[in-house]
């Protein structure tokens, strides 16, 4: 019988439960193309604290701006800070960039809107623009500045799964320039990225 887990073309399911990643869920590494369309088109002053770094691919990226990178992750995978729990956290910082855990998306955007002091950038999918209750609780009240929607689709694979297939879920980052007022404007990234550093 099949993985449960698993589409038919070998993308995982992004709302279910990945119960095969035993090291702690949701642990899907970010392609480092992903994070390179982010830095070449937003710029950040001072620190950039990366707070689900998991084995480092984004934090790493990161590194490549010259800024000072804080890397940690609840769960032990090799990078960072192992065990320090964002959403518990006190730590403010200039900037805080990260792709959350998919099940507490919302969470992470009000915590890091508490934390980050300079401005926000998380991973989420495209959809996530969509719901009743997302609009009441974050788009009406502290939308983001830009949402910077991907040409190109990404794949996310489990640590240490074969590749196969490709994504089928459109992805964007949201961008919070804290403080800021107004609406949000929507951009879209050049295709290329994934060529250049795939």
């Amino acid at each position: 019988m099949p993985d449960a887990t698993y589409h038919l073309n070998g993308a995982f399911k992004p709302t279910l439960k990945r119960s095969a990643d035993l090291a702690g869920p949701d642990y899907f590494p970010t392609p480092r193309w992903a994070t390179h369309a982010l830095i070449d088109n937003e710029r950040f002053d001072g620190d950039i604290w990366e707070c689900a770094c998991g084995d480092g691919a984004m934090a790493e990226v990161l590194a490549g701006t010259g800024n000072k990178i804080i890397a940690s992750d609840l769960y032990p995978r090799g990078h960072g800070d192992a065990g320090h729990d964002f959403l518990q956290s006190g730590r403010r910082v200039p900037n805080i960039v990260t792709n959350p855990p998919y099940n507490v998306a919302e969470a992470f955007i009000a915590q890091g809107l508490r934390l980050a002091e300079k401005k926000l950038a998380l991973l989420l999918r495209l959809a996530f623009l969509e719901g009743v209750g997302r609009e009441a609780r974050i788009f009406s009240q502290t939308p983001p500045s830009r949402v910077w929607v991907f040409a190109e689709r990404i794949t996310f694979y489990m640590a240490g799964a074969k590749r196969a297939g490709a994504g089928t879920t459109a992805y964007a980052w949201f961008v919070w320039d804290i403080g800021a007022t107004g609406g949000t404007q929507l951009c879209w990234l050049k295709p290329g990225y994934k060529a250049k550093h795939g």
